[in-house]
């Protein structure tokens, strides 16, 4: 017999891997919506902690087990949050097996986040997470030029966008993602990632930030000085070696994050 395309696999701890397609997509810990145990989740949660107090409108693209949008409820009560994520059938199992809080705001939309986004009001969110993957590589119109300028639209002024990239140690990518960021109107930037992904030592994800307006950097750095793994910010001058070269991608030269080596290893949020 054949596995299921959908799998939740439960610890003795009481958390919950969700499997798709053999590929591990999330850790949910429905008890406990604080506990992050993989460090690029962790990463988000840091960054979302340094907005300005009280609810948030947050759009997610990708969804999985839920693991953002239950943290964010949990931390500020009454934020309204859309997630966008095609696969019905995932959110279906992970609504019945993993129940998201009484009260809770959070709406899941059935679509793809490129034509999600587009039917986003101007203006409308405080933050938006770009954490989707599809065989374990970011789809390549998630990162284009067109697509990030239509995240900058939907975002509010002084809105924040967070991007979960995986690379592989030479950051490729990674560095055309970050040229692209300029080329859609952001501002600023700056990259969050383990001391051994930042040193280029193993295939990894980097949590890209960015915005129109300044970013809170000093509170991005302590957030990370608090982990409990080793981890790091490379802002300004300190991105170069990433960005040197590098072209934006467009939608006539997208293309989909590199593979990783060793799939369902890795992308889990």
């Amino acid at each position: 017999m054949s596995e299921p395309r959908i799998r939740l696999d439960r610890d003795s701890y009481g958390g919950v891997t969700v499997v798709v397609d053999g590929t591990p997509q999330s850790y949910v810990q429905p008890d406990d919506p604080l506990l992050l145990v993989f460090e690029y989740v962790q990463h988000f949660a840091l960054v979302a902690d340094t907005l300005p107090p009280g609810p948030l409108a947050v759009t997610h693209v990708g969804g999985a087990g839920l693991t953002l949008p239950r943290y964010v409820e949990a931390t500020r009560p009454g934020s309204t949050q859309i997630v966008l994520e095609p696969d019905g059938e995932l959110t279906e199992v992970v609504r019945r097996e993993l129940p998201l809080p009484r009260r809770h705001r959070i709406r899941v939309r059935p679509v793809d986040g490129a034509s999600g986004m587009r039917a986003l009001a101007d203006g409308s969110a405080d933050l938006v997470v770009v954490d989707a993957y599809a065989q374990g590589r970011i789809p390549a119109e998630l990162t284009t030029v067109a697509f990030l300028t239509d995240v900058r639209r939907a975002l509010r002024p002084d809105g924040v966008l967070l991007l979960n990239v995986a690379d592989e140690p030479r950051r490729r990518f990674l560095g055309r993602v970050l040229a692209t960021l300029p080329a859609a109107g952001y501002a600023d930037r700056l990259v969050l990632a383990t001391s051994e992904v930042l040193r280029g030592r193993r295939f990894g994800n980097s949590v890209v930030v960015a915005s129109v307006t300044p970013l809170n950097v000093a509170a991005v750095r302590r957030g990370v000085s608090r982990l409990a793994f080793p981890a790091g910010v490379r802002y300004a001058g300190e991105l170069d070696r990433f960005v040197s070269g590098a072209r934006p991608l467009t939608e006539d030269d997208a293309e989909p994050s590199p593979a990783p080596p060793d799939p369902g290893a890795w992308t889990v949020r």
